[in-house]
This record gives structure tokens, sequence and C-alpha cells, in this order.
């Protein structure tokens, strides 16, 4: 492969892979009408899940009715995603090296992914396999900071990113504008992570690639921190199930002719 998988996510991710499936929440209803009426996935279009993990949006892809090719560097993430979608071609690859010939794909889809490898690099290798005309759609899940907890729980885990790319920052729109694609044309959609704070909280805390690389010590005083925050706030103290808000924000980039 010509790039690198960043060392948090190598480490991080190889551990927390089952984790990751049990922590991360789903996305919005909405998404399923702006994947078929904004990038236009059907039965007849080609997609790639660029940076697919362990699936948690192939099934989305999948349900377009789209052929479906899952591109993860991960191994242990791969291995999951290929077991609960049988139906996706699921192969090892990274954003600026593609397993795929020049102007084989309609759609490539980076979902919860694309902060990871936002290089001129990745857009001109995203360029070399879509077709004239085709879409690339990014998406990310983000918890809602305007509701008043959840900034105390980011604070907890953006305290420990060292030098990990998150969207939140920002830093991935430097890759844009690029000379191949028209401009980034943004849509918000708000939900909720609904379930046990154990899964939605602790899980979705814990399957974050640079709290999941800690060492264990590190990793029990996070969910000590935690579990710290759930007791001291009267919308998640002593519940069975809580929600926690979030909000997902759906972008596409159109490739000129």
């Amino acid at each position: 492969m010509k790039d690198h998988v960043h060392h948090t996510a190598a480490a991080g991710y190889k551990t927390a892979a089952e984790t990751y499936v049990r922590g991360r929440p789903d996305y919005p209803p909405q998404l399923t009408v702006w994947l078929t009426e904004v990038l236009g996935l059907n039965a007849h279009t080609t997609v790639i899940d660029l940076g697919a993990g362990t699936g948690k949006f192939t099934g989305r892809l999948v349900a377009t009715g789209a052929q479906v090719i899952a591109v993860e560097p991960v191994a242990q993430m791969l291995e999951l995603l290929s077991a609960a979608y049988p139906q996706a071609l699921a192969v090892s690859g990274t954003a600026t090296d593609l397993p795929l010939p020049d102007a084989s794909v309609d759609v490539v889809v980076c979902a919860q992914a694309f902060h990871w490898f936002a290089s001129r690099d990745a857009l001109d290798e995203i360029t070399r396999v879509l077709k004239p005309g085709g879409k690339l759609g990014l998406v990310w899940n983000q918890r809602d900071t305007r509701i008043g907890w959840v900034p105390k729980l980011d604070a907890i885990v953006n305290a420990l990113e060292g030098d990990t790319p998150r969207y939140y920052t920002g830093a991935w729109r430097d890759a844009f504008p690029h000379d191949a694609f028209g401009p980034l044309q943004e849509q918000q959609f708000a939900h909720g992570h609904t379930g046990a704070p154990e899964d939605v909280i602790l899980n979705r805390v814990r399957s974050t690639s640079f709290i999941a690389a800690l060492p264990a010590m590190e990793r029990a005083k996070v969910d000590e921190q935690l579990r710290a925050l759930i007791a001291s706030e009267p919308e998640l103290r002593n519940k069975d199930v809580v929600t926690v808000p979030y909000m997902t924000a759906a972008f596409v980039a159109v490739k000129g002719g």
C-alpha cells in the first residue's frame, strides 16, 4: 500500500473492533433518503464504502440495492464486516491505494472515516476510481454539544486525543477545494443513540481509537471518569436506558466530467 494507517487507528481499532460494534451509534433514518436521492444509489450503481470498519455503515449501502465494495485496512475490522455483510465485496485497501480500476465506481462514501486520510493524495485516488459525474459522500456522527452534559463527556475524551485526526477540529476541510470536485454541499440530521449507559457512553468511548490504544490502567481511569459523570448528572444517574444526542453531517461533492 502506498500509505500507512495512522498509528492510533492501527493500535486502537485492532483491539477494539468488538467494542466498536457495541458502542457506536446508528445513523438517522433521513440518511436513507440522502443515499438514494442525493448520492443516487440504486441497483444499477456501484459504491465504495471507504474506511468501512466493522460495517456500521455498510448495511445502509447494501439496503439501497447498490453493489457495495467495502475497503478497510484493519484486518480485525474487515473480518467482522465480512461476517455481517457477505453480500458486500470486502477488500483490504487504503484511501491512497484502492484496489480498483480507473473510472469503475459511481460513488465513494466515507462514513466516520475521511478525517483519517483527508489529503490531496487521497482525493486524487478517489478521483481515479470514480466515473465522470461520480459522487463523493462524507458522513459523520457527532455528539450534540448543545445538550448540557455532553460537553463534559467530550472534555473527558478530547483531553486524550493527542495527534489523532478528529472530525470536530475541521482540519479535514483543508483537503478542499480539489480541482476534480465541485463544492461540498452539506445537510445535517438530528437523532439520538439510546441504550444502556454501558454501551452508549462507556463502550462508545472505549471504541474511540486513542482510548482503545491506551494502557489498561489508563483505560480504567477513563472508565472511572465516565462513571463519575453518569453519577453526577440527573439525566443519566441510576438510569437503565439513556439517550446520547447526535448530529449527523452529510456532505457530497461531484466529480467533474
